[in-house]
């Protein structure tokens, strides 16, 4: 008998671990160090960067940020075997799938309806990653794997060639959060190599069937001729080359006979009888809006409205030039992976990405003000593009370096230093701010006698904002009513309170209760028979109340730093 509710899915040992469900996973506090904030151009700036554990630090941005993150990028430890300075790299299988399951899962829930996610990953673990990322965001949300060159084949990398084909390339996985309500992808267009080294010509007449092609480079006299006659004066006294007309070509587009210029192409079609003896008949005919013409000597050729092929490049410094749509191979004449040490003035040896990756990717789907995440920020390239693009953003970072290289590199940015990577291209001159938050202790420690206890360092304004968390109610302090300390669904209320709670203070409180309106109250202690005073009125206690909701006392869910895999499972479980 065949069992329908199977699915395809992968499995590893260790999937199912309760350490690693989000639900299991204590919802921490965000506490602002304002000694390292960046808020003098903004006090109210929404950018965050955050120090911690990337696994506590997302679960803590629910539920203010569940569905309000645009785009995602992360890249993070490729599992390549290698222990990086900043992390390491050199964990089994199974432990780096149970590490990224849980990471992708509040990723989803943090992406807006129409979000995007983008993960870089290589070889090692891309084909499990892909399934993950099935199981994880649905197959049906998978948008591409793009193909991003990576390096080339030289120096130390050209003495591994009797062994294997030297790595190239990286991967770049992108999910939809839902694929019904995706939005449009802006095309990315790259100068084309031959820009310059090909023939253009403009027909003379816009009925082309009875004009002939001039050819720029044959008739530099009548292209200047052609200026004039549409009020449009060359600066050029000797124009020999086509070269030559580049700002001539970016005035020169917007005139109406633009429309009249095309591009010498080869014809590479394989063309019937019935088109063979349409060309016997007449030069130029048009095929679904294409234009051929028969030469001289025989050859057919394919000419595309110049016009239409004109576009601003997403190239580092954007001009209006002939130009193709990228398509899902990233070639290094793109973005360049090689040249990116002296970017942002922090070295990431081994790790950091090109600000033009970055800045390609957010282009396609994101648009000034839209929200942007990166839980593997490292030294903040993503920060500092999203920063420079007017996007805002969450960066969060786990090591030392949230403070080396990531608040430095956007200090720079910010104080406009920063002239590395896109800034000429976005013509950044500085401006603009930043938070930087540190991860709250664990809610509940416990006493000399073991028992669980608050933790000292939750004064009363902390503990509200720790209890709404810990209740997944939104931190929302009602400015007329005391007891509306967070707001959950509907007109369900949250109140916290350090006090003895009362019959009389319940009383007192269910007096005010509106229309339809609930409320949960979490007291320390309270007198016997408060909870039966009003059956809208739930009381839990604290810390009774939040023990079973999560894990608490983990520090971090960090990718812990071994020889090889079998000493990472002995240790790992040593340490439980």
């Amino acid at each position: 008998m065949t069992n329908n509710n199977q699915k395809l899915e992968l499995t590893w040992v260790g999937k199912d671990n309760p350490e690693y469900d989000i639900s299991n996973i204590e919802p921490r506090i965000l506490e602002e160090d304002q000694k390292l904030s960046n808020c003098k151009n903004d006090p109210n700036t929404e950018n965050m960067i955050i120090h911690g554990d990337n696994l506590l630090a997302l679960k803590a941005l629910l539920p203010e940020y569940e569905g309000k993150v645009k785009c995602i990028y992360i890249d993070p430890p490729y599992n390549t075997g290698n222990a990086f300075e900043h992390y390491d790299d050199s964990v089994e299988h199974s432990t780096w799938l149970s590490l990224m399951k849980p990471r992708l899962e509040l990723l989803k829930l943090l992406l807006s309806s129409d979000g995007i996610i983008f993960v870089q990953i290589d070889d090692i673990e891309q084909a499990y990653l892909k399934i993950l990322m099935d199981e994880v965001f649905g197959r049906n949300n998978f948008v591409s794997m793009l193909v991003i060159e990576s390096g080339e084949v030289f120096g130390t990398k050209a003495a591994h060639l009797d062994k294997t084909f030297v790595k190239v390339k990286d991967y770049v996985l992108a999910y939809f959060r839902d694929n019904s309500k995706r939005g449009k992808f802006k095309t990315l267009y790259t100068k084309t190599s031959e820009v310059f080294d090909t023939h253009y010509g403009v027909y003379l007449s816009d009925n082309l069937e009875k004009s002939s092609l001039i050819d720029f480079l044959g008739n530099i006299n009548w292209v200047k001729k052609l200026f004039d006659k549409y009020g449009y004066r060359m600066s050029l006294s000797n124009v020999t080359k086509v070269m030559e007309l580049e700002e001539e070509f970016r005035s020169f587009i917007n005139l109406k006979i633009s429309k009249n210029i095309f591009q010498d192409q080869p014809f590479s079609r394989n063309l019937d009888e019935e088109t063979l003896k349409q060309f016997e008949s007449k030069k130029i005919i048009n095929i679904n809006g294409d234009y051929l013409f028969k030469t001289s000597s025989g050859s057919i050729r394919y000419y595309q409205s110049f016009f239409e092929a004109i576009h601003e490049t997403s190239d580092y410094n954007s001009e209006v030039c002939r130009s193709t749509a990228r398509g899902d191979l990233w070639k290094n004449y793109h973005i360049d992976m090689r040249n990116v040490d002296g970017e942002g003035g922090v070295k990431f040896k081994s790790s950091k990405k090109p600000e033009r990756l970055i800045k390609d990717i957010l282009n396609v789907y994101t648009n000034t003000s839209d929200l942007v995440l990166d839980s593997f920020l490292g030294s903040g390239t993503t920060a500092a593009v999203a920063h420079k693009m007017q996007r805002k953003y969450i960066g969060i970072e786990m090591g030392d370096h949230a403070y080396t290289h990531c608040k430095v590199r956007l200090d720079n940015v910010i104080n406009g230093i920063d002239q590395t990577g896109i800034s000429k291209a976005v013509d950044w001159k500085g401006g603009g701010a930043y938070k930087f938050y540190e991860l709250a202790p664990s809610f509940i420690t416990k006493d000399e006698f073991g028992n669980p206890v608050i933790d000292g360092f939750y004064n009363d304004a902390k503990l509200i904002k720790a209890m709404c968390k810990l209740m997944n109610f939104t931190y929302q302090p009602s400015l007329t009513e005391y007891w509306k300390h967070g707001l959950g669904q509907g007109k369900n209320y949250l109140y916290v309170t350090t006090q003895l709670l009362t019959v009389g203070m319940i009383q007192q409180i269910v007096a005010h209760l509106g229309s339809g309106e609930s409320l949960i109250i979490c007291p320390k202690k309270y007198e016997p028979g408060a909870e039966k005073v009003d059956n809208r009125v739930t009381i839990k206690k604290i810390p009774q109340s939040v023990l079973k909701a999560c894990h608490f006392g983990k520090k971090e869910y960090l990718l812990p730093i071994k020889e090889n895999s079998m000493e990472e499972i002995e240790v790992e479980e040593d340490n439980e």
